[in-house]
């Protein structure tokens, strides 16, 4: 913070944007808020409604701060009402990530990385874990390893590790019991368009991942998230997302091999023309015209 405070005072800019919910985004915001630095805030008004979770707090403070707020959905816009914000600085944007999948949509579908480790198209279930809630405690993590290894005897599983499940699983002395199932395969976590290949190639994924939530509704990939609750309801009530508990995920897994998929329609905006739309309002904001 003091050595973007540092920048902001040498270069002076008209405005700050912030992108998400992470501590860096609260840091950006406090900085230019306390040296009279507009501050516009992409992703606002997104809210689990658990301040257990850290990006839960890290969304309160920088939207009661910022200047103008880029929404994603009409969910966003009525928490930000609900809370007191002017209406004024809201604005329904649309999701930024959804550009950044279609502008590289091409490369993506060039990939094919689940041919590259032996799977055929629809051929195996993604499965992305890294919360906190389902990784640290021992015991649920073993639990949700049991799982897995259970739902890989009906479908092959596919499973980027990341670093933090990594480490978890090989201090509890997990990570074998993984290895040596026959239906889980095991990767290194992949870069954004490998892993999306992954993710449009797949028949559903289960997650505890924020923006899969997002990157799997889009396409109408069906997913699980293996969380209580999420700060992007639109997924569900539009999307192909469902939330559920690890008790219930067999049951769920079941329903989706049945093929009893939930209905979905596109989201509004989720078009890949929110950066459009983001640079029309800083304009505005800043009163500069062409």
């Amino acid at each position: 913070m003091i050595a973007y405070e540092k920048v902001l005072i040498e270069e002076r800019p008209d405005i700050v944007i912030v992108v998400g919910e992470v501590n860096s985004t609260v840091a950006a915001t406090l900085a230019a808020v306390k040296l009279g630095i507009k501050v516009a805030h992409l992703e606002a008004g997104l809210r689990s409604f658990d301040r257990t979770m850290p990006e839960e707090i890290n969304r309160l403070e920088t939207d009661t701060l910022a200047d103008m707020l880029w929404t994603p959905s009409p969910d966003g816009d009525e928490n930000l009402i609900r809370e007191g914000t002017d209406p004024d600085k809201i604005c329904r944007v649309g999701n930024i990530m959804i550009d950044s999948l279609e502008m590289l949509r091409d490369r993506i579908e060039h990939q094919n990385v689940h041919h590259e480790i032996g799977f055929k198209k629809r051929g195996y279930c993604l499965v992305t874990l890294h919360r906190p809630s389902n990784v640290d405690a021992p015991e649920i993590l073993g639990s949700l390893c049991d799982l897995l290894e259970r739902i890989s005897q009906k479908s092959p599983l596919v499973f980027p590790v990341h670093p933090r499940t990594l480490k978890n699983l090989e201090q509890n002395n997990l990570i074998s019991q993984l290895k040596s199932a026959e239906g889980i395969r095991l990767l290194e976590p992949l870069n954004y368009i490998r892993f999306m290949s992954l993710v449009f190639n797949c028949r559903f994924v289960i997650t505890d991942s924020g923006g899969i939530q997002e990157e799997t509704t889009h396409p109408g990939i069906p997913c699980l998230t293996l969380r209580p609750n999420t700060e992007r309801p639109v997924t569900i009530e539009q999307g192909s997302n469902k939330l559920c508990r690890p008790d219930e995920l067999e049951s769920e897994v079941k329903n989706l091999f049945k093929d009893n998929i939930k209905q979905y329609r596109q989201i509004e905006l989720w078009d890949g023309k929110t950066a459009d739309r983001v640079v029309d309002s800083v304009k505005s904001l800043l009163n500069v015209s062409g």
